[in-house]
């Protein structure tokens, strides 16, 4: 949850921003285009994808390479408001680790689930109170309190 724009960002929000037109059928897009259009190498689109559009942050990434290759995407949404807190308890287990917990932030930030003011709260929190703590440990502690204030705060919305 960077607050510095990079070209990483540029190019996610762009492709963000094509999803939000396509709708619920998805995105294809060719990897040599964006890379033209952002004057970077296919490598930076393979990076965006890999880290910003993965199953974790709720999208599935179809990618065929060559000349005639595509990168095909879809959103995975979250369920209705209704069954938003089963799915969190679903979704967070016993244990997650610091990626995991920042990817589902993410994710409930994209569907608006979240404001941005909340996400970096929590993030904070998690951050400071489990640092301290032996991994395993960590991660467990760190779904208690993950799965207490994300269920309190969409309860309450």
């Amino acid at each position: 949850m960077a607050f510095i724009s990079s070209l990483t960002d540029h190019i996610e929000r762009y492709i963000k921003a094509l999803l939000d037109q396509a709708g619920q059928g998805g995105l294809e897009i060719r990897r040599t285009e964006l890379a033209e259009l952002f004057e970077c190498v296919p490598s930076q689109i393979n990076y965006v994808l890999k880290t910003r559009f993965s199953s974790e942050r709720g999208y599935i990434v179809e990618s065929r390479r060559g000349g005639g290759g595509y990168i095909r995407i879809f959103r995975l949404e979250p369920q209705h408001p209704q069954g938003i807190c089963s799915w969190i308890r679903q979704t967070i287990g016993e244990s997650i680790d610091m990626g995991e917990a920042e990817a589902l932030l993410v994710r409930l930030l994209d569907h608006n689930y979240l404001s941005r003011k909340d996400a970096v709260l929590i993030r904070s929190l998690l951050a400071e109170e489990t640092e301290q703590l032996k991994p395993a440990h960590a991660g467990r502690v760190r779904a208690i309190l993950l799965r207490s204030m994300l269920i309190l705060l969409l309860q309450g919305s």
